[in-house]
C-alpha cells in the first residue's frame, strides 16, 4: 500500500513567482509510520489565534523578511509550530497555489516527506491539536462531502470529531489526486 499512496501524489516541479500579491506558504508533512503506512501532518489552530481560528491546517504562514521564497518560510513554519526541522525534510515539490477567501493571499503548499521518529514538539500558542490521518483515508472520495458556495464546492472531512475543510481541504484533495488543477 506505502508504494501505491507515494505514487499517487499529484505533484508540481515549481511554484509561480510572485505577481504583487502576497505570498504564504505551507508545508504538507508526509511521513510513513511504523507499518509503513503513509500519514500526513495536519494541525488545529487554537480558537484564540487572530486568523483561521479553530481552523484545521498544514504548518505556514506568511514569510518572514529573511525567507528565500515559499520552500524557507514552509519549512521554517513547520520548525516552529511542531517541531520539524529543516533538515528531516525532503522537499518532494508543490501543489497548484491556493488563493484564499479571506486574505489577498497566494498560498503555497510545498510536500515533503518527513523523516521519522518526528520528535513533534507543538507550539502552545500555534497548535491546539495535531492530527496525522492516512493518506489512503483521505484519498477515499466517499469520506468527503461538499456544499455549494459562490458557484464553488466546499469540500468537508471529518477528522476525529473536528471538520477539515476550506483551502486546506483542496490542498488535500489536490495531493491525493480527488480533484483538479
Amino acid at each position: 500500500m506505502t508504494i501505491v499512496m507515494w505514487d499517487r501524489l499529484r505533484l508540481l516541479d515549481g511554484y509561480p513567482e510572485p505577481d504583487g500579491r502576497p505570498m504564504a506558504a505551507v508545508l504538507a508533512p508526509l511521513f510513513e509510520d511504523e507499518d509503513g503506512e503513509v500519514r500526513v501532518l495536519l494541525t488545529k489552530r487554537p480558537d484564540t489565534m487572530p486568523t483561521h481560528a479553530g481552523h484545521i491546517a498544514f504548518p505556514g504562514g506568511r514569510p518572514d523578511p529573511g525567507d528565500d521564497g515559499p520552500m524557507a518560510t514552509a519549512l521554517r513554519e513547520a520548525e516552529e509550530e511542531v517541531g520539524i526541522t529543516p533538515d528531516q525534510v525532503e522537499v518532494l515539490g508543490f501543489l497548484p497555489p491556493i488563493d484564499t477567501v479571506e486574505f489577498s493571499l497566494l498560498v503555497v503548499p510545498v510536500v515533503g516527506k518527513v523523516s521519522t521518529p518526528l520528535g513533534l514538539v507543538p507550539s502552545e500558542r500555534e497548535v491546539a491539536r495535531v492530527y496525522t490521518p492516512l493518506l489512503r483515508d483521505l484519498a477515499d472520495d466517499s469520506n468527503w462531502w461538499h456544499v455549494p458556495w459562490n458557484g464553488f464546492k466546499v469540500w468537508y472531512y471529518d477528522l476525529e470529531g473536528d471538520t477539515l475543510w476550506g483551502a486546506t481541504a483542496r490542498m488535500v484533495r489536490q495531493l491525493v489526486g480527488l480533484e483538479d488543477r
